[in-house]
Formats: C-alpha cells, sequence, structure tokens
C-alpha cells in the first residue's frame, strides 16, 4: 500500500484501561497536530465516543482465548478471521499513513490486517511484560514502543526495533503532572486513596476497611478516606468504617481520578500499567498488590518496578491481609518522611513526555523513516528516564 504521510492514524485499541487509556493520550496529542483519528476496536464500541471525540470509530469482531492451549485458539480463531477481514477493508477506504496496537486481543484482527497491506506499523507495549498478541505482532511490525527498556519476552531478533517512549498518560493526568506532595504533620489530616481497576476490586473491600480498623483510634480519626468499591460492596464497607469512625468516601466509579491521585498522601490499589504511569508522572507513594491471575503476571512486574525504585510497596494478594496492611500504614504515617521519600521516588520513574515521543514516532513511521535509537540520558525537560527520540531516513 502506497506511503500516504498525511493520511489518518489508526489506533487499535480495546479491552481495559490499561490498553484504552494510552491510546486516548495518544489520540489527543495528535488532534493536537491537527491529525485525523481512527479507532478500531472490538463491539463494545459505543463505550468509546467520548474517549476519542471527533474520530471515526469501526467495530470489528475478535475474541480472546478461553485457555492457553491449540483448544482455546481454535475457538478463537473464526471470530479473529472474521475481524482480520473485516479490518482489512476497512484499511483499504480509509487509507492510514500507519497503524499502531496497544496490546489485547481486540487488536490483533486490525493489526495483521495492517501487516497484510503493508502500512507502516506499530505497537505499544505498557508494562514491564510484553504481552501476548505485541509478542505475535513483533516479528513483523516496523517498531515497537516501549515504557520499559527491556521489557520480559522481548525476543533478541525484534530488539533493534524497540523504541523506549514511556507510557503515554491523558490529559487529565497531565493536568497534575508533578503536582507538589506535602507529606502529612503530625496530627494533620490524611488522605488515602483506595481504588483497584475500573471496576473496583472486592479485596480492597474485604481488606482496607479492616485494616485501618485496627489502627490506633488518634490515628484513624486522623484519616480521610476515598475508596472505588463494587456497587454490592458500598453499602458494607460504609458500615465498616463507619464502626470504626473514619471519615469515608465510597462510590463505585470516580470520574476524576487523576486529581484523587494528585490530592492523596497514599495511594492504595492494583499495579497496572495505567495506574503505575499515573502514580509515576502525579508523583505519589503506593502500596500496590498486583492482580494474582494476570496474564505472564505483567502487574507483578509493574510492582516491582516501582517498589525497586523505592516509590512504595508491593504486597502480593496471598499475603494481603488486615493484619500485613495495618502494619505497613503504620510504619508509613509514623514517618513523613518515608511518605515524602517515596512521592520523590515515584515522580522520578514517570514520563510525562511519553505522548509527544510516540506521537514522534508514530509520525516519522508514516512519513516512511525508520526508527533508529533511544539514548539512557534524559531529555532536558523531562521528568523521566527514558532518552530522546533519534529518526533516520529509511524505508519502512
Amino acid at each position: 500500500m502506497k506511503l500516504r504521510p498525511e493520511g489518518p492514524v489508526v489506533i487499535a485499541a480495546g479491552g481495559t484501561g490499561g490498553h484504552l487509556f494510552p491510546g486516548q493520550a495518544l489520540a489527543q496529542e495528535l488532534r493536537r497536530r491537527g491529525r485525523h483519528i481512527v479507532l478500531i476496536t472490538d463491539e463494545r464500541v459505543q463505550r468509546f465516543d467520548t474517549l476519542f471525540p471527533g474520530a471515526d470509530i469501526f467495530s470489528v469482531p475478535s475474541a480472546t482465548p478461553n485457555d492457553r492451549g491449540l483448544v482455546g485458539l481454535a475457538k478463537s480463531a473464526p471470530a479473529i478471521l472474521s475481524g482480520i477481514a473485516q479490518a482489512f477493508g476497512i484499511l483499504g477506504r480509509v487509507e492510514p499513513s500507519v497503524v499502531i496496537g496497544f496490546g489485547g486481543y481486540p487488536t490483533l484482527p486490525p493489526l495483521a490486517a495492517a501487516i497484510l497491506r503493508r502500512i507502516p506499523t506499530c505497537v505499544h507495549e505498557q508494562n514491564a511484560v510484553l504481552g501476548r498478541v505485541n509478542r505475535l505482532v513483533a516479528p513483523y511490525v516496523h517498531a515497537i514502543a516501549s515504557t520499559f527498556a527491556g521489557p520480559k519476552f522481548m525476543r533478541p531478533r525484534d530488539a533493534g526495533k524497540l523504541v523506549v517512549t514511556g507510557n503515554p498518560v491523558r490529559d487529565a493526568v497531565m493536568a497534575h503532572a508533578g503536582a507538589p506532595y506535602a507529606a502529612p504533620d503530625a496530627g494533620a489530616r490524611i488522605n488515602l486513596l483506595v481504588f483497584g481497576g475500573s471496576q473496583g476490586a472486592r479485596v480492597m473491600s474485604d481488606v482496607v476497611p479492616g485494616a485501618l480498623a485496627r489502627l490506633p483510634e488518634a490515628l484513624r480519626a486522623r484519616l480521610d478516606v476515598v475508596q472505588q468499591a463494587r456497587p454490592e460492596d458500598i453499602d458494607r464497607v460504609r458500615n465498616l468504617y463507619s464502626e470504626a469512625g473514619i471519615h469515608a468516601e465510597l462510590q463505585s466509579f470516580f470520574d476524576d481520578m487523576p486529581a484523587r491521585i494528585a490530592a492523596a498522601h497514599l495511594v492504595i490499589g492494583r499495579s497496572g500499567a495505567s495506574t503505575v504511569s499515573e502514580l509515576s508522572v502525579i508523583g505519589r507513594p503506593s502500596i500496590l498488590v498486583p492482580l494474582p491471575h494476570s496474564l505472564d503476571n505483567d502487574q507483578k512486574a509493574n510492582a516491582e518496578k516501582l517498589q525497586a525504585a523505592g516509590a512504595g510497596l508491593m504486597i502480593e494478594q496471598k499475603y494481603f491481609t488486615e493484619e500485613t496492611l495495618a502494619e505497613r500504614l503504620s510504619g508509613f504515617f509514623a514517618d513523613a518522611t518515608t511518605l515524602a521519600s517515596a512521592a520523590r521516588a515515584a515522580l522520578s520513574q514517570g514520563a510525562p513526555n511519553a505522548v509527544r515521543r510516540l506521537a514522534d514516532l508514530v509520525e516519522a513511521l508514516g512519513r516512511g523513516e525508520f526508527h533508529a535509537v533511544h539514548n539512557a540520558a534524559p531529555l532536558a525537560d523531562d521528568i523521566g528516564p527514558s532518552g530522546p527520540l533519534l529518526f533516520a531516513q529509511g524505508g519502512c
């Protein structure tokens, strides 16, 4: 297919917020540059018109294998093949300059169709582990953008395509990037934010209220808890906090989560890619509980990166008990300097310019410029550890 540098950018994204939010961030940046956006996703297309305003949105079939064996792949094959055929036709009509996928099985049909049409194609990996779809298409795409310098399962033969951009965050997050952090003084109010992903998490409702109830009364009286909980858990959790004398605001969904993170002294949550990136860009300490059954333990790998940097603490779910959490919280709240140090460490891991870097890469691919290298030294205006992108003329 002939290169059309002025053509639209096709974003393939779907599934969880960890895949959607970076795609949304890229769309926001590219629209500022005057680019037209096309989104290809799965059957949940009705959710995305507010996330991608002004974009042309197409839905194509896809499927996630129910198991990791050949049987699961065979059962999902008809939907995936149908999706590839439909995406092939859509790309022929749209004539994009480049296609970028953000991982997950909903992106497989449009990526496969783009590869078949010889359209410049790249993927973005948000996690410290290269996802299954990204791993599958890695030999055939032109660039692999990544949050981390050495994602697990990256094959040596594909390493030359790797460009460390960081994980793009939405404009709503960038509005709070590097927000000043003031650890709570002795006797001051403590803002604690608790959430478990876009739909909350049962384990947070089961463990956190009981853990806070174990804290000394004087400490409980200082707490202002904001917690996301599933609708069926809210009344139970509210009663537990009331009995413990803890002030708490509970909702099943917060549409201003970046502002809530910025207002928090400490965050307790899962360690999906978007959560980890938003904590780092804003700069907030955290206690992270990785989803125990995530594919390839990607959430655990993400949490380990922040813990190793001193930005917080990882507790595996099997050890996430009221007793353990109460002990860890007591340690955090006993010394404000510990919280302040963790906040600084989190900020040092952020990449607020990731969306610009990724947009630069996407546009360079669309112009037929082959990506070259990334450097370890950060840009002067960048907080994060990834370095400047360099591009060299060359065919895709």
